[in-house]
């Protein structure tokens, strides 16, 4: 850490700095404002390490004057307690480093989550609402807000495919490593002679992207509306709400028909399909970086299946980590979903550390 202590003191400097301006935020106009704000919460996490680093640095001083007394048990005392305090500063340095790691750029925003029934057929239509109510229950359990875009049905609970915006504190970055296909074992209700069936469901993560990021010329877009299909009811079929988005340039095609109102369904396939044009931009970008590539935890291919959920086992394995928990009720309810996210993470960090 020791060619570190400039930088260290310099981000502390500039913490003490824009808490001054904020405690005294007369003089700052609204924006000023608001980007001290965010940059002061930014490097509170770091300042804070910092200066517990000082104090454990100062008390480990003073242990090292106390080991040169002429009291054998004031030196025994100061050696125990050094010893103790080199652990710690151990552990704070270790933090630090990781929070002076490059942040993704896309790490505190919301996301557009995708979930689609791959092969398996009801099975795997039920798995996929299963996973769909794992992210809306983790989505809770952090105070997120998670909106239904679109819910297809296919009948006895399970589903086509669904799709949700998740806003709040660092979605992306505990969310970006869903993505791949999951994998489910187990024994359908309706299989009588109780053999294990195995089927799968796709999961998309796009970070959720503002007109700032990814700027969609109006003469590049084709918008054709229809009448939406679905299991009947008054407002089926009378109306042409349903709508289909075509963004010319790159091909990609975005349909919402969930809500009556052409106008609402409009508006939610604009905000998905300005997240998959980011998306694949990010995707070009991070193709010609190979150290992202060598980071990434997987391929980040949503073809690549990451993670297998087996009930009869009760167990849920990531595969890109080696990870196998034996604890599926609370993965799947959500409550336990950090536990996989988080060791995620810390390979990641460990990579980058490297």
């Amino acid at each position: 850490m020791n060619n570190s202590k400039d930088k260290l003191v310099s981000i502390l400097e500039r913490y003490e700095v824009i808490s001054s301006a904020l405690n005294d935020s007369s003089s700052l106009d609204r924006n000023e404002y608001i980007s001290l704000s965010k940059e002061h919460s930014d490097l509170s996490g770091i300042a804070n390490e910092i200066k517990k680093l000082q104090s454990k640095e100062l008390e480990l001083r003073e242990a090292d004057e106390l080991m040169k007394s002429d009291d054998p048990e004031i030196r025994n005392m100061a050696f125990d307690e050094a010893k103790f305090l080199k652990g710690t500063i151990a552990d704070i340095e270790q933090k630090i480093k990781v929070l002076l790691l490059p942040k993704d750029i896309d790490d505190e925003k919301g996301v557009i989550l995708e979930i689609r029934a791959g092969t398996g057929g009801d099975e795997a239509g039920l798995f996929a609402a299963d996973l769909f109510r794992m992210y809306s229950s983790y989505a809770a359990i952090h105070g997120w807000t998670f909106e239904v875009l679109e819910f297809h049905e296919s009948g006895i609970g399970a589903i086509k495919g669904a799709s949700a915006s998740i806003s709040g504190v660092g979605v992306f970055a505990r969310l970006k490593f869903e993505s791949g296909v999951h994998r489910v074992q187990r024994v359908p209700e309706t299989e009588a002679a109780g053999r294990i069936h195995t089927s799968a469901a796709t999961v998309a993560v796009l970070p959720e992207a503002e007109e700032v990021d990814v700027h969609i010329d109006e003469k590049d877009l084709q918008i054709d509306t229809y009448r939406a299909s679905g299991a009947g009811g008054q407002h089926v079929n009378k109306t042409d709400s349903a709508v289909r988005i075509t963004h010319i340039p790159t091909g990609t095609v975005v349909t919402m028909q969930d809500e009556r109102s052409q106008h609402k369904n409009r508006s939610r396939a604009m905000k998905i399909l300005r997240a998959k044009i980011y998306e694949n931009e990010k995707q070009k970008q991070d193709a010609s970086r190979s150290e992202s590539r060598r980071l990434q935890v997987g391929s980040g291919d949503r073809s690549e299946r990451i993670r297998t959920y087996n009930f009869p086992q009760g167990r849920v394995s990531d595969h890109r980590i080696n990870l196998t928990l034996y604890k599926i009720e609370k993965i799947m309810d959500g409550s336990s979903l950090d536990e996989i996210i988080g060791k995620l993470i810390e390979h990641v960090q460990a990579e980058a550390l490297k």
